[in-house]
Formats: C-alpha cells, structure tokens, sequence
C-alpha cells in the first residue's frame, strides 16, 4: 500500500466529493471576496479566491483549476492589459525608456542578488533560489525553472508566496498607508455591453491563446493577445470591450490557480528553508519600494502607480491590481511586460551563471538537494 498523501491525510476535507469541494470554493471565495469589497480593498476579486484556494489546498482539498481554464483566464487579462496601453504611454516609455531600463535592472538584479546568497549560504540548492525570486509571471518561472534543473515544487512555493505577499501588501498599502487615495473602482456589474466589440476581444483572446500554446511561449495565452490586441487598437482596428462579470471569472480562476498551488507537501518539502524565503521576498518588497520612490521623485508618478509598476509581480497579479486601482494602468504594466521579457531573455543564461558562482552546477545542485 502506499501512503498517503501529506496534502489529504487527516482531514476531512479529503472525503468531500469534487463537486462539494468545488461548491466550497465557489461560496467561501464568494463571501471572501465580498467582505474585501466592503473593506475596498483593490483586487478583491483576486484575493478572495486566492485566499480560500490557500485555505482549501492545504486543509486536504484536491480539486485544481483545469488548465485550458487558466489559459483563456490569460487571454482575457491579456487582453485588458492591451485596452490599457494607449499611444502617450508608449510615447512616455520610449521618452523615459533608460530610466525605466535602469529601474528594471535593478528589480532584476536585486532578485538576483538575493536568490544567490541563498545559494551559497546553503539555504536553497543550485539555481532553485534564483529562479524562486525571479520576477515576472509565476507559472512561468516555474516552467522555465524546471527545464533548467531547479527544484520546481520550491520555486513554485517562492513564485505562488511572492504573488500573495504582493497582492496583499499593494492592496493593504492602496486602501490604508495612501489614505484611499488607491482605493478600488466601483465594479458596475450591468453595463451595456457593446457586442460587436465584444465579438472582436472573443476573437483575439481565443485565437491569441491558442496561438501562445502553439508557439510553447512562457505566458503565451497572456503575451500573444496583450501584444496582437495592443497593435490592433493602436492603428483603430479593433475595440476590446471586457463586461465586468468575465473578467470577475478570469481574476477568480487566476487566484483559485495560484491559491490552489499551496498544497501540505510543497510547504513540508520547503519547510526548513520557509524562514529564510519569507525573508528573501520581504527584502525583495523593501527594495521595490525604496525604487518606487526613487520612480516617483523621479517623474512624479503616484506613490501606487511606481510600486505596481516596480512590484515584484507576478505580472498577471499585479496586472488585476492595477486595473482595479485608482493607477496609470498602462504605465505599471509597460515596466511590467518589459521586465517580464527581459527575465524571459536573459533568466537562464543568469540563472546559470549564478549558481555556478553559487558552488556549482544548477542540475548537479537540485539533484544533491
């Protein structure tokens, strides 16, 4: 017989049916998320999944969000993403760009930095550290990480308790530390719905997820429609019309997927570094926002605007936190994508430089550890 799993045993939880599991999550998430509306916490519609998906993950529950779910909740914040960026962001950004490369750098190596003194004090083995504080997209860094030889299940657990240590402290920090100057938009549930556009952002989240799969792009469902939907609505070819109750099921499947990753084996499996990597990503925090305040001395952007645009990410995460903030959407997520395909373009060639310098190679490492 074998024995069973650390993520099921012992709890009651593991002897619910899938659909009374799945009935939980949709009800607590529900409850969660409207008590952080009342508190008007942006991104209410992410945490609260993202906590109870924590919640019923590690208490034994087994349900996951099916993966071609996740990809089509990509698309559609790809897509809203690409309705934010306009022609004077891409004029600021290209005005402003060895400003917003210096602070991209670095974030980067910041998260670098970190991730190798991980390494060589012992903490973490190989490039694991490394690619566990790499910002960008968590889920993939961890794609990336594992081809790499890192231990996936703990740069899962950095990427997944990064996302949550971000989301919770932009939200906190926009409704409280600002003076609800950040504070949520009011979600309008029933407006009119402008069905040719609609037709139009089906279309381009539909074909540019399937597109991004096809191409085996990191992030593609994500990339492929921001990129595609950005270009078409810069020369007026097209018009991304999003109803608030799509994307409220796009922002619930992300934080059920990112929730839903915390399982008891992962947290066992990482156990005797968790101490040192809930540091590592408070310093991480630290240094964004001692950046964003450089950022926003700098240009005079809004104290939220430069700490999303800065923050650690995931992209996606903070994409939903922008957008439900009183924030240059276009601006936090121009420094965002740009960071992002940096990581993508040189993370690997870093990741393995490091742990070289780190006391060997990363495959050799991840095996030993």
């Amino acid at each position: 017989m074998t024995a069973p799993s650390p993520n099921r045993a012992f709890s009651p939880l593991a002897r619910l049916a899938p659909q009374a599991q799945w009935a939980l999550l949709f009800v607590g998430s529900a409850a969660v998320a409207l008590a952080l509306e009342w508190l008007a916490l942006p991104a209410a519609l992410l945490l609260g999944p993202m906590v109870v998906g924590i919640a019923l993950r590690t208490s034994g529950g087994a349900v996951r969000v099916a993966r071609p779910l996740y990809y089509a909740a990509q698309a559609v914040l790809g897509c809203m993403i690409a309705r934010a960026i306009t022609p004077s962001i891409v004029a600021a950004f290209i005005k402003d760009s060895p400003l917003f490369l210096t602070a991209i750098a670095a974030v980067i190596a910041a998260s670098s930095f970190l991730g190798w003194l991980m390494s060589r004090w012992g903490a973490l083995p190989g490039s694991t550290a490394i690619w566990g504080l790499s910002p960008g997209a968590a889920s993939a860094m961890m794609i990336i990480a594992e081809a790499y030889g890192a231990d996936a299940q703990t740069v899962a657990l950095m990427q997944y308790l990064r996302v949550v240590f971000v989301a919770t402290a932009a939200s906190i920090i926009a409704r409280f530390w600002l003076g609800g100057s950040g504070a949520s938009h009011p979600v309008v549930w029933l407006a009119a719905v402008h069905w040719p556009a609609f037709a139009e952002t089906m279309a381009l989240a539909g074909i540019g997820a399937v597109v991004g799969r096809a191409l085996r792009l990191p992030a593609g469902p994500l990339l492929t429609p921001l990129a595609v939907g950005a270009v078409l609505r810069y020369f007026g070819l097209i018009e991304i019309e999003l109803p608030q109750p799509l994307l409220a099921a796009a922002y619930a499947l992300i934080g059920w997927t990112i929730g839903l990753g915390f399982t008891r084996a992962i947290l066992v499996h990482a156990w005797r570094a968790l101490p040192q990597i809930i540091l590592s990503i408070l310093a991480l925090i630290g240094f964004c926002w001692l950046l964003a305040l450089v950022l926003e001395a700098a240009i005079g952007a809004d104290p939220l605007t430069a700490y999303l645009a800065t923050s650690p990410g995931g992209m996606d995460t903070v994409a939903i936190i922008a957008s439900s903030s009183n924030v240059d959407v276009s601006f936090v997520m121009a420094m965002q994508t740009t960071r992002f395909v940096i990581v993508l373009l040189l993370g690997p060639t870093l990741a393995r430089a490091l742990a070289d310098r780190a006391g060997g190679p990363p495959r050799a490492q991840a095996k030993s550890g």
